[in-house]
């Protein structure tokens, strides 16, 4: 088969726009699930939202087509977490994939004490980032520095855990569950337990169950998404699910047809809703979503974010 006729053979991409939760597995990196599931679809143009590390699980929103214009608030959002961890044994890179730095003796707690250590860090807390993350220092990522063998100051940043529960506790295991605010790492919070209670941890197992406001049982497993694109990808592109799912918790705008055309050509146009600086969603006739407002405080709503969906 000849370059030329393998490129015809190739199915060709679409326009696609919704989005999908997919329970990701264990083994791929974020972006390769993405680039995956983005071949199932045969889709144009995708990305994903908050990054998950390869030996993690659980929900990655991927958004297609116009619905990547939601990546940016979905970044922002509260996310849940169930985490195992293993006391007595730190690793370098905080999880299991990486090698053993140091080991303590595990103190001898009872559930009471371990709840009281770990209730510490509910609220407003601020979290130095690992040396194995994403994060840019002088322009170098910070995991590209922590393979050299260089480790760097970091500055310490605000979270937030909104809930924090200790699920189990036996010997060197700890399981808990962690409501929290983007810009946490759980593999960090871990340490960081570990070393309010005298002794060091290590991640062993993270899944993400929640994102925002969208539901676990929405997600879709890897092998679920395989099998629906076996005959073409319709049947997969049937389970997506619309863009402003992603904003289902913002306040609804309502504008007639004739407005509706002033919005998607970037104007502003009038509404009841009162307040300023807060992000609405946009529906113009027939209830078509229309994309992202921002109240101007003077009884009109500014186009922030224009989604053109087919249909």
């Amino acid at each position: 088969m000849t370059e030329q006729t393998s490129k015809e053979a190739r199915p060709k991409a679409v326009a696609v726009d919704g989005l999908l939760l997919l329970n990701k597995p264990a083994g791929l990196t974020s972006n390769q699930a993405l680039q995956k599931v983005k071949r199932l679809l045969r889709a144009k143009k995708a990305g994903h939202t908050g990054s998950l590390d390869p030996a993690a699980t659980g929900m990655l929103p991927l958004c297609f087509g116009e619905a990547t214009k939601v990546c940016a608030y979905l970044l922002a959002a509260d996310k849940t977490y169930r985490v195992t961890a293993k006391l007595g044994e730190a690793t370098d890179t905080g999880d299991a994939d990486g090698t053993i730095n140091a080991t303590a003796e595990v103190p001898d707690l009872g559930v009471a004490e371990w709840e009281k250590i770990i209730a510490g860090f509910k609220g407003d807390i601020l979290q130095v980032p690992p040396m194995y993350s994403a994060l840019k220092k002088d322009g170098k990522r910070l995991y590209e520095l922590a393979r050299q063998g260089l480790v760097v100051e970091r500055e310490a940043r605000p979270i937030t855990i909104h809930d924090i529960n200790l699920l189990e506790i036996s010997g060197t295991r700890m399981v808990l569950t962690v409501h929290c605010s983007k810009g946490t790492y759980i593999r960090t919070l871990v340490e960081d337990i570990a070393k309010a209670a005298g002794t060091v941890a290590h991640t062993v197992r993270l899944h993400r169950e929640t994102v925002g406001d969208f539901r676990a049982a929405d997600m879709l497993d890897m092998d679920g998404a395989e099998q629906l694109a076996e005959s073409g990808p319709e049947p997969l592109r049937g389970r997506l699910q619309p863009a402003d799912v992603a904003l289902a918790s913002w306040p609804e705008c309502q504008v007639d047809a004739a407005e509706g055309e002033k919005f998607s050509g970037g104007q502003a146009v009038p509404t009841d809703i009162e307040g300023r600086a807060v992000f609405v969603r946009v529906y113009g006739e027939n209830h078509r979503f229309l994309g992202v407002g921002e109240l101007t405080g003077v009884g009109t709503v500014a186009p922030k974010r224009i989604f053109r969906l087919a249909g």
